[in-house]
């Protein structure tokens, strides 16, 4: 397992930043929901139990970051870590609770889309997710919901 994800624990849920954590440095965890390139910066919609929020990678603040990032594809399962910024007035996206900010990778591990057994069931498909309607239909496809 990588270095990052076994020294670093995530700091914020998708779901839970706003404008207030500008500034801030942040570490999250979660799945690829939607991946864009845009002629150098890649967008990605990161997405876990709490929502979405848009992470960045920009080829001159982290090259190494945006490299990897060529190879995300949907479902992904990432961990990055990178700063809070507010996004410029005509980028806002009003249908996101978190289209106020987005998030400036600095680092950002990752690994292919999660088969059944790749991760522990309890952590994975627990009873106690069931408004997430995201992983409760993800786990019931692979035979993992236990709800």
């Amino acid at each position: 397992m990588s270095l990052f994800v076994t020294e670093l624990k995530r700091t914020h849920y998708c779901g839970d930043l706003r404008l207030s954590e500008e500034g801030r440095e942040v570490v999250l965890m979660g799945w690829t929901h939607r991946r864009r390139d845009h002629g150098g910066v890649i967008f990605v919609d990161l997405r876990d139990r709490t929502g979405l929020v848009q992470v960045v990678f920009n080829p001159e603040i982290a090259p190494e970051s945006h490299q990897e990032a060529k190879k995300i594809r949907s479902e992904y399962v990432l961990a990055v870590r990178g700063t809070v910024r507010r996004r410029p007035p005509d980028m806002v996206n009003p249908n996101m609770e978190t289209g106020e900010i987005e998030v400036m990778v600095g680092d950002v591990v990752f690994t292919k889309m999660l088969k059944p057994g790749d991760a522990p069931e309890a952590e994975f498909c627990a009873c106690n997710l069931t408004g997430d309607v995201s992983v409760r239909a993800y786990c019931d496809l692979h035979g993992l919901w236990k709800g």
